[in-house]
């Protein structure tokens, strides 16, 4: 069981808190088979944290909590241009330690103060973005994507993209498997991404334009199909040129790597729920040969597909 404490200070976001309660802070579900964790809340001072939306919390909890936490939450809060030296003491140990680090939107301005953003890939909510990068200069600020990992620290942007930073650390830590059933919970997305293996991003405009999304479902389900741009043109009824280009002004990657990070999402099922070999797995997604899946999955993943299925298939 890992210990996440989620840290909360005067003028609390309540959305933050809420996000990583649904994602963290569940029991166990016998139909889902899902994770549980040892879920605490805490603050600098126990007792009244006074809320951002005309209502107050109780916390018992005080910062020691997270002295021993796995992962370490912090929550947006309205005056977030004064972090907590506190606060940020406990996120540089929890870092120092090797144990995980998750803040989204305002609360990054938390490990700035923390001296966790030198020299690192972060984000936060665009509006805030000038203002980071003011107050941190030497922070790699990338305003236009939901989440971004480097090493053990996760930073997002605003309010939902706090569930996307969350369910992407529940599929690193337990598997596509677990971080599907608690967005189907949830009733969210299971997983909005792109990038790569440390930097974890995907575009600020949704993947539901008119003109695509309809399209987008049906790659989807037809994974093994020829999804050449040239094959997609056909079927949108554009140019080739066309289509790329509105692909990309309404998903903010290349048709092609979009359909990779599609293909990559289904092997992970076919290898966490099925027996079948690398082959069989690779076919059925699209990917021709077992070459191209361990190629594609080794740079979307980091590790190779059986190494994959060691660690998150079903017994």
């Amino acid at each position: 069981m890992l210990k996440v404490a989620v840290l909360v200070q005067d003028g609390a976001e309540a959305f933050g808190l809420g996000a990583m309660c649904e994602v963290f802070a569940e029991p166990y579900h016998p139909e889902d088979d899902n994770p549980v964790f040892d879920f605490v809340v805490a603050t600098p001072r126990p007792g009244r944290v006074t809320g951002s939306s005309g209502f107050d919390l109780h916390v018992d909890a005080d910062l020691g909590a997270a002295d021993d936490a796995d992962l370490v939450v912090v929550t947006p809060k309205r005056d977030f241009l004064e972090p907590s030296p506190e606060v940020a003491a406990v996120v540089r140990a929890a870092h120092e330690r090797g144990a995980y680090v998750l803040a989204h939107c305002t609360a990054v301005f938390v490990l700035g103060e923390a001296g966790l953003l030198d020299g690192r890939r972060c984000a936060t909510h665009w509006r805030h973005a000038p203002a980071l990068r003011e107050r941190f200069p030497d922070a790699l600020i990338d305003s236009d994507v939901l989440y971004v990992q480097e090493g053990t620290i996760v930073t997002g942007a605003g309010a939902a993209a706090g569930l996307d930073a969350a369910l992407h650390l529940l599929r690193e830590l337990y598997g596509a498997r677990h971080a599907a059933t608690a967005a189907r919970r949830m009733v969210v997305p299971p997983h909005r991404d792109g990038g790569q293996a440390q930097f974890i991003a995907r575009p600020v405009p949704e993947c539901d334009g008119e003109s695509l999304g309809p399209l987008m479902g049906w790659i989807t389900e037809h994974l093994e199909d020829d999804l050449s741009v040239e094959a997609l043109a056909r079927t949108a009824h554009m140019s080739p040129r066309t289509f790329a280009r509105r692909f990309r002004d309404e998903t903010g990657q290349t048709p092609h790597s979009w359909v990779t990070r599609q293909r990559v999402h289904a092997a992970e099922e076919l290898l966490e729920r099925t027996d079948l070999g690398v082959e069989q797995v690779a076919h059925r997604v699209g990917f021709g040969s077992a070459a191209a899946l361990r190629h594609h999955f080794a740079r979307v993943r980091g590790l190779a597909p059986l190494e994959y299925r060691r660690r998150f298939g079903a017994a």
